[in-house]
């Protein structure tokens, strides 16, 4: 897979490569030239490594390419940028032919309002945002609030302190639609439980979600609280929430990968209880594929429980072993999916 571009990426162990990409003037989609067939996703805040939610995006567009027998490119975002960078980078990636082009983050909404139109043979795809549309703008969103909610329920099962923790990157009506899950879980489960909620950092300081230690200390002060499972839903900050837990013995629940598997995280993975999955990686792939058939996506395609587009991960085997627990998340699913319980979407 060629990487078009990398720019200051803030992932784990990785050094930062300043390139820049130029895009001005007319847009076409006369492309490059090529006839093979490639597409394009453009990183959230981390960028690639953040054992998460891009790596979840780029795990989408890996398969593709090797399934679809097309190339896949990727290029990082760089800290600080502007809309106007998000514009010059997502105007590149059509101009050279990529379809689709998948914004990672609903931060790519401005930028996708004005390139699509230019582009109008071109699909794009923007990973948890609804409010920019189009012919050719595929939004591919998530019912957060419900694999949060299963969440809560697993933290109110295996706390032993009554205490539990959740730490958001950024506070965002996204990410209020997690902590909204995961504290209604927790307290349909157990009233008694308390929640400590945290917010690393508030718009439009978004370093919330790429930086560990953020995490770490959040989580350190929850731990302090004596809460004895956290909950984080902050990117890669959150790798920092997970250390701090599992240093401590504690349990951490992990986010948008199964994160037990990621690894990055593997000197961690005994304590990671179990993850909140977001099926980013089918829908990267399933919009790629769409173009390829010649039947692109386009309009709101939602994944929720009911579609297995978020759940809760397995993985680690003392998860495995907690029957009770398990028992109470699988009727929690089947009463959300059934339309028994109707959970929030805002705290």
């Amino acid at each position: 897979m060629r990487r078009v571009t990398r720019i200051a990426t803030v992932a784990i162990a990785s050094t930062a490569l300043a390139l820049s990409a130029t895009a001005c003037g007319k847009t076409s989609d006369s492309g490059s030239g090529s006839k093979e067939a490639s597409a394009a996703i453009a990183y959230d805040i981390g960028g690639r490594g953040d054992q998460s939610f891009n790596d979840a995006a780029y795990a989408g567009l890996e398969k593709a390419e090797k399934d679809l027998d097309i190339k896949g490119n990727d290029q990082e975002p760089s800290e600080g940028e502007s809309d106007a960078d998000k514009v010059q980078r997502l105007t590149e990636l059509a101009r050279t032919g990529n379809n689709p082009v998948i914004g990672v983050g609903f931060a790519y909404a401005p930028a996708i309002k004005k390139v699509a139109p230019k582009f109008p043979k071109t699909t794009f795809g923007i990973i948890d945002d609804t409010s920019v549309t189009g012919k050719n703008i595929a939004n591919l969103v998530f019912n957060e609030e419900q694999g949060s909610y299963l969440a809560g329920v697993a933290a109110a099962k295996a706390t032993k302190t009554n205490k539990v923790g959740f730490i958001g990157g950024v506070e965002v009506p996204l990410i209020k639609k997690f902590e909204a899950g995961f504290a209604q879980g927790v307290k349909d489960t157990n009233p008694q439980v308390e929640v400590l909620e945290q917010y690393l950092t508030q718009p439009p300081n978004f370093d919330g979600f790429a930086k560990p230690d953020l995490g770490k200390a959040a989580a350190q002060g929850q731990l302090d609280k004596g809460a004895d499972v956290i909950y984080h839903a902050a990117g890669l900050a959150g790798s920092g929430a997970i250390e701090a837990a599992a240093n401590k013995g504690k349990w951490a629940i992990g986010v948008d990968s199964d994160q037990y598997k990621q690894p990055g995280l593997a000197k961690y993975k005994d304590k990671i209880l179990t993850s909140v999955t977001k099926d980013v990686s089918d829908s990267v792939y399933n919009l790629i594929k769409s173009v390829k058939d010649g039947k692109p996506q386009s309009g709101e395609v939602r994944y929720g429980l009911a579609e297995d587009g978020v759940g809760l991960s397995d993985s680690n085997p003392a998860y495995r072993k907690m029957t009770d627990l398990i028992a109470a998340v699988d009727k929690a699913k089947a009463d959300i999916v059934a339309g028994k319980i109707k959970v929030k979407t805002a705290p």
